[in-house]
């Protein structure tokens, strides 16, 4: 196949089936949908990275990565008998209909939230999910843990569970900590695993509260604490010094000069 200015979906098919073919790629040949699964979590969240960094061009190619994957596993299933892309496109426009009932149907919608409402109504009516619980295994378990239990938290609130208010998260937070300090105490691996995970899905529940995505204020935090470490490793080497051989009071002397700059 020739280079060419412009493609179009049918190319990039077409391209897929000749990789696949006996004298294609030796390693696209030998893929399966469980070998390349995982690229699809990977290329999509280098789409999320390129987006976040504001390279419109970047973020075009790894939108063209995401794509190829929706592409790979629609040709692993056309082989195998299952489906094609074409299957692929009318699942997702007929979604698309179904569910914007207050665009496509008799529904109404005069903002986001009742938009909405009708979305998860559709959902739940073309899924046959008729229990909350229902609603609640729905999240996808496959998610970072973060954002799942954001999720689980967000439905469960739709049902009308939830706090009334910061304050009692706030003190739910700080029980959870208690609790993890008793199982400490009894050096039980599975009882301190339990309680961590309690504590942190109360966290979640108090960003959801302030606002504030948990999945991208860690990985905010994550990045400052790999910046300020940069700069402690930097100031240690202007002064000569090794930090794998400085004592933890001299990084933490240096960590706090970097915090206050």
């Amino acid at each position: 196949m020739q280079l060419k200015e412009k493609y179009t979906i049918d190319d990039l098919i077409a391209i897929m089936k000749r990789l696949r073919e006996p004298d294609g790629c030796p390693w696209d040949r030998v893929q399966t949908h469980q070998s390349i699964k995982k690229s699809l979590i990977e290329e999509t969240y280098e789409a999320i990275d390129a987006l976040d960094f504001g390279d419109d061009k970047a973020f075009a190619n790894e939108l063209g990565d995401v794509l190829l994957q929706v592409v790979f596993h629609s040709e692993l299933a056309d082989e195998r008998g299952a489906f094609n892309f074409d299957d692929v496109v009318k699942e997702i426009c007929t979604k698309l209909i179904t569910r914007h009932t207050h665009v496509f149907g008799e529904d109404k919608a005069g903002d986001a939230a009742e938009a909405l409402t009708n979305w998860e109504k559709n959902k739940k009516k073309e899924k046959n999910i008729d229990t909350c619980t229902g609603v609640l295994n729905d999240v996808p378990k496959y998610l970072p843990a973060l954002m799942r239990a954001e999720k689980i938290q967000k439905k469960a609130r739709g049902f009308g569970f939830d706090w009334d208010n910061i304050e009692d998260v706030y003190k739910k937070v700080y029980e959870e900590i208690d609790e993890l300090k008793e199982a400490q105490k009894e050096s039980d691996d599975e009882h301190i695993r339990e309680e961590y995970g309690d504590l942190l899905f109360s966290v979640v529940n108090l960003g959801r509260f302030l606002g504030t995505d948990p999945e991208t204020a860690l990985s905010q935090a994550s990045n400052k604490f790999i910046s300020r470490f940069e700069k402690l490793e930097k100031k240690a080497i202007e002064q000569g010094k090794d930090i794998t051989k400085m004592t933890l009071l001299e990084l933490d002397d240096l960590w706090n000069c970097i915090k206050s700059q």
